[in-house]
């Protein structure tokens, strides 16, 4: 039996993130997922090493590699459309729910219940999905953090209340991970093949 399932949601290669703002750094959700995956990764890493935890990082990293495949379906919806209204939420998480539905219905029978812990948002473990939910928010400050870099005042708004969602994480390992590794973000390549490690720690709101 053949399957379309990877080959359908490669195609999120061409879903562009932030589509209601003006981007000077176009962000494809593909893209973003790899980069959820890896800092979502090392969050788990950060909290299985310094604060008792017992993440399986494996699974932790594998299910952000698929956290956003639904939007091959639903397109990349923005956030302040997405929670504009309690009816607008239910509705996207409808579509949302059934998008995932289907992309497991793409895969041969005998491998569904492998990719379903992965692809349906309500199969992933509580403690996994809020790893995740972390790094996406860490990427989203990233993002907007470059876009301000790049001088594209769109993104300020957005930054502002990033920065205070982070704040109410309260989570330790997001903390640990924009104190270690974001500051290296604003530095050029030059810099960091120099090993340049005198980053000026800022506050958040600054960085």
């Amino acid at each position: 039996m053949q399957s379309h399932f990877f080959a359908y949601i490669s195609k999120i290669r061409w879903i562009i993130r932030w589509g209601l703002k003006r981007n000077a750094i176009p962000e494809n959700v593909m893209e973003h997922s790899w980069e959820v995956a890896t800092i979502a990764h090392a969050m788990a890493v950060i909290g299985n090493r310094r604060f008792g935890r017992q993440y399986d990082v494996n699974a932790v990293a594998t299910a952000a590699l698929y956290h956003d495949v639904s939007e091959v379906i639903t397109g990349d919806m923005p956030t302040p459309i997405k929670y504009h209204s309690p009816g607008m939420q239910r509705a996207f998480k409808e579509v949302e729910v059934q998008a995932e539905r289907e992309l497991i219905g793409l895969l041969p029978e005998d491998l569904r219940e492998d990719f379903t812990h992965l692809v349906v948002s309500a199969e992933v473990p509580k403690d996994i999905k809020r790893i995740i939910k972390g790094a996406d928010t860490i990427a989203a400050f990233l993002k907007c953090q470059e876009e301000l870099k790049a001088g594209n005042k769109e993104f300020s708004k957005a930054a502002e209340d990033i920065v205070a969602r982070i704040s109410g994480f309260d989570m330790p390992e997001v903390d640990t991970f924009l104190e270690i590794f974001s500051p290296s973000y604003k530095l050029t390549l030059d810099e960091l093949l120099n090993g340049n490690d005198k980053v000026r720690k800022l506050p958040l709101h600054q960085q």
